[in-house]
């Protein structure tokens, strides 16, 4: 059995996920990066992607993501 990754990713205003090195406001650090800050915490899996809606905060995230994971946890295991 595959194991299942659960992330929670910082994106853009755009959508698009934040990698760049951030100040603990969001902005960030390097103003010459490109990057427009972190607006929004996404929970991802591994197996079904995109969990739920985007969230303003991380710690609003950390709910979803054990959500799913439980999900994940009480589902059957399949058969072969």
């Amino acid at each position: 059995m595959a194991r299942i990754a659960m992330k929670i990713n910082p994106l853009h205003a755009d959508g698009s996920v934040c990698t760049h090195a951030v100040a603990p406001s969001g902005k960030p650090r390097d103003p010459h990066s490109g990057c427009t800050g972190r607006h929004r915490y996404q929970v991802n899996c591994s197996a079904c992607g995109p969990v739920g809606d985007p969230h303003d905060l991380r710690v609003l995230a950390e709910p979803a993501q054990t959500a799913h994971r439980d999900h994940h946890k009480k589902a059957p295991a399949a058969t072969r």
